[in-house]
């Protein structure tokens, strides 16, 4: 009902902290105008320069040797497979060097749950990687990763972080959550708990590092279990503030063995609603990324105005989410445009969200009016 929740938006626009109940009532409703006014507010309120950043990165992964099975997952493969791979650091570099050259700030470093790999492995490459490019932000490994390690090496999750950390790891990725409410992970996956996952972050937080929070939706998980994941992130924030943003969205089912068993998936009313609502219930996250590489990028573009306030990565490359269906792609002058054309002012930034200046991204933004006839039909494509 349309009056159901505005007194709900109200309290959040007043600045009052919304309950897990409250919570709930919006992710009911199906009043997302309402929503998204709401969310574009709080960002609005956050963020009143009006700018929307966005980051030149890539997915690099290590390897796709996994010890634990995701149904959710077309990535990985059992140890011992013929297509199984581990990446040299010669490859790494080569891909690292590619990214420089377009302007690029970073890397996003993950793999699979390697079953050899301990901590020195890691030391190893992180050492080598940062003498290399000192001041290349290497932002890697999420919690199952760290996880395996500590079950490998045997050591705290806290010591894994700091060494991690003096070897030149910048910051943790928050892959790995999906929907964090073990009657969920335990149907869907064999790796970390919804405990273990909040105890890395909290290491991570505690040994001085960074790191985003993530969800994944639509695995059969219903609402309450979104609320939980919400509250999680919620609290672990209020502890620790060491989450620079959020970032939900939505199960990519082909080539899935989950993917063959659900029935339903999420729709872009979903995805939209479940972002609007983060924004107001997670009061203490400064940052929300419109998630353009499941959605397409007409919806990661109308994100912008339902709470989000960066574009993600022009995802130079990416594997993991690419394998279970989703093949869309953006350069840096699309994201630039898409950003414009929602009525902000784009800005490349770095993993930690400082803003970054570059000439080249600014010349872009003063193409020819024939270039950008022709983007557009690209974009109606």
């Amino acid at each position: 009902m349309m009056s159901d929740i505005q007194p709900i938006l109200d309290r959040a626009l007043s600045g009052e902290r919304l309950t897990a109940d409250d919570c709930r009532a919006l992710l009911e409703s199906n009043d997302i105008a309402r929503m998204g006014v709401a969310a574009d507010e709080v960002r609005k309120r956050k963020h009143p320069s009006g700018v929307v950043t966005y980051i030149i990165d890539r997915n690099i992964n290590y390897t796709n040797v996994c010890n634990v099975v995701c149904t959710f997952c077309a990535f990985y493969r059992r140890p011992g497979k013929p297509d199984t791979y581990v990446r040299t650091v010669e490859e790494i570099c080569e891909k690292i060097d590619e990214t420089i050259a377009l302007g690029g700030t970073g890397v996003l470093m993950q793999g699979g749950l390697h079953p050899d790999f301990g901590i020195e492995w890691y030391e190893d490459l992180l050492r080598t990687l940062h003498a290399r490019y000192p001041n290349f932000q290497l932002h890697s490994f999420s919690p199952p990763e760290i996880h395996n390690i500590h079950l490998i090496s045997k050591l705290s999750y806290e010591e894994i972080l700091s060494r991690l950390k003096d070897a030149g790891m910048s910051s943790l990725p928050g892959g790995g959550a999906e929907i964090l409410d073990d009657e969920v992970r335990k149907r869907v996956s064999t790796k970390c708990t919804t405990d273990e996952w909040l105890a890395v972050m909290r290491a991570a937080h505690r040994a001085g590092l960074r790191s985003t929070a993530t969800m994944m939706f639509g695995i059969g998980d219903r609402v309450e279990h979104r609320v939980r994941h919400l509250e999680r992130i919620r609290d672990l924030q209020d502890e620790t503030g060491g989450f620079t943003a959020f970032i939900p969205w939505t199960f990519q089912r082909e080539n899935t063995a989950l993917g063959r068993r659900i029935t339903e998936e999420p729709t872009g009313i979903d995805y939209l609603k479940v972002l609007a609502v983060s924004r107001v219930f997670l009061d203490n996250v400064e940052h929300f990324q419109s998630s353009w590489l499941t959605q397409g990028l007409r919806l990661g573009q109308v994100a912008l105005r339902f709470g989000a306030d960066d574009m993600g990565s022009i995802m130079i490359e990416e594997n993991v989410v690419s394998a279970a269906g989703a093949h869309n792609e953006a350069d840096e002058k699309t994201l630039r445009y898409l950003i414009r054309e929602a009525g902000f002012r784009p800005q490349q930034r770095d993993i930690l969200y400082n803003h970054v200046s570059r000439e080249e991204a600014t010349a872009k933004d003063a193409s020819d009016s024939a270039s950008l006839r022709e983007l557009t039909v690209a974009f109606a494509d």
